[in-house]
């Protein structure tokens, strides 16, 4: 049996027994840190930075919205504890992690009318479960034995579901003219949305696009709430907002667990902390994330801000693609949103929830939907360094499968459990029955540029560098894998 040999730098490390003493090395790292994130913020206080934070309002409004509206969550305390968590995990995770609301447990609060006190105890039950799981490592089990084609599927399958929110989102607004038009949140803005993102989709962290639709819609919020205020106003006040302690009873702890947490349990643990982690390692390599540190800071985001009313947060693959696509690089762009957060929390509290609904939802819903398809394009992966025809087809077929059972049941377990079924009787299938049968063979073994015009494919193939290699462009707004020159031969 061959043994793997691992790298220089791992098998062999540094004695410094001889050299210097442990203190002095400990100092010389921690100096060297403060260096490198000393650098890294310098370099992050740009637009394309600020730009990126914003790119998941498109999730994070609506939902603290409508749960703030209803009394389900304190809206003050979800914008001070959501800076608190953006500032902590920036730190943390190097990257611009994002910090978003709980989907599931807001469903489910908004549809059975649910208490506050039930709302905070599912948030507080899924964290206690996820953080066990990072504490023991169990979570790192189950990501090692999930095959990498059904975390795709999660992943595809999410970015599906925005897709369908975001439509949701532009379909509030008013359609082209007619009697029922208004200006303020109409089809014609999310067209300029639309059109704004994608003439600018690679050159994000130059031409700062989320920043732009998000200060067009305050501006058009602000007039509206001033011109056009709907019944029992609330207008933006200054002062200082405080914060009360939110203890659910026993009661509302059991309806908040068994009605809400056990749905999102299997979300948070697929989408916010396993794909999450996939995600982060293919974004920011030169950070690597473990899921059982994800999987702690979901848990002590919770088990703290849920009890002061704070709405559930959770981190999330989506988000992590929506800020990365709206030019957000660095850990600068999470910590300028949280420190505007606290600001926002602090002095302007809950009378911000007139302005917030004042807001159209044409532009959030483009914003959502961008999100989705940078989330969406990671599936492209799902095959890099798989050259046997049987395991590429396999991993196709198991990732679609996953991706249409979660949007199709709308529910991340199904999604997970049906593409775990999937890869398992191809797993038996290919052990123990030999290859694929000679038509499907054929059918696998066609070069996608033989279906092309030839003048089409060899301006293509003349693009493509001999030696296959990751590409980035010059503002790192997209990555892509060119082909290699020749496959490995095949046994």
């Amino acid at each position: 049996m061959s043994q793997q040999v691992l790298p220089t730098s791992l098998s062999q490390p540094e004695d410094h027994s001889s050299s210097s003493p442990p203190n002095k090395s400990l100092v010389d790292s921690l100096k060297t840190d403060a260096r490198d994130r000393l650098n890294s913020f310098k370099s992050g206080f740009r637009l394309g930075e600020l730009s990126g934070s914003l790119g998941d309002l498109g999730t994070l409004l609506p939902i603290m919205l409508s749960l703030s509206l209803t009394g389900q969550v304190d809206l003050t305390a979800s914008l001070i504890f959501g800076g608190l968590w953006n500032i902590v995990t920036g730190l943390t995770f190097r990257m611009p992690m994002c910090v978003q609301p709980m989907k599931s447990i807001a469903a489910i609060a908004l549809t059975n009318h649910m208490s506050i006190g039930s709302v905070m105890s599912a948030g507080m039950g899924v964290s206690a479960v996820v953080m066990a799981l990072g504490i023991t490592r169990t979570i790192h089990i189950v990501q090692k034995y999930t095959p990498m084609s059904v975390i795709r599927g999660i992943q595809l399958g999410t970015a599906i579901s925005f897709g369908g929110k975001a439509a949701e989102l532009v379909k509030q607004a008013k359609s082209f003219g007619g009697e029922s038009w208004t200006w303020d949140n109409n089809y014609e803005w999310a067209v300029f949305a639309f059109i704004i993102v994608f003439i600018f989709y690679y050159r994000s962290k130059r031409i700062p696009t989320a920043m732009i639709l998000f200060t067009i819609g305050l501006i058009i919020a602000f007039i509206k709430l001033y011109t056009n205020p709907p019944a029992k106003a609330v207008y933006p006040k200054i002062g200082v907002y405080t914060i009360g302690v939110t203890v659910p009873t026993w009661e509302e702890f059991k309806h908040g667990f068994v009605s809400a947490s056990l749905g999102q349990i299997p979300l948070t643990c697929l989408n916010s902390v396993i794909a999450l982690a996939a995600l982060a390692q293919d974004l920011f390599p030169e950070h690597p994330t473990g899921t059982p540190t994800i999987a702690v800071s979901v848990g002590m985001m919770n088990l703290i801000g849920c009890f002061f009313g704070s709405i559930p947060f959770c981190h999330g693959s989506g988000g992590l693609a929506a800020q990365y696509r709206f030019g957000a690089r660095t850990e600068v762009s999470i910590i300028i949103l949280g420190l505007l957060k606290i600001f926002f929390g602090l002095f302007f509290g809950s009378s911000l929830s007139g302005l917030i609904a004042s807001y159209p939802s044409a532009i959030l819903g483009v914003m959502l939907f961008v999100s989705g398809i940078e989330l969406g394009a990671v599936a492209r992966t799902v095959n890099d360094g798989v050259y046997d025809d049987q395991k590429r087809h396999a991993n196709f077929i198991v990732m679609i499968t996953t991706a249409a059972m979660l949007v199709g049941f709308k529910n991340d377990g199904i999604g997970f459990i049906g593409g775990l079924v999937a890869a398992l009787c191809f797993y038996i299938g290919s052990k123990y029955m030999g290859s694929m049968d000679d038509d499907v063979q054929v059918l696998t073994e066609q070069r996608p540029s033989a279906a092309l015009p030839a003048a089409f494919s060899s301006s293509m193939d003349a693009s493509v560098p001999a030696d296959g290699h990751y590409e980035r462009d010059e503002d790192r707004s997209s990555v892509h894998k060119t082909l290699p020159a020749q496959e490995p031969t095949r046994p």
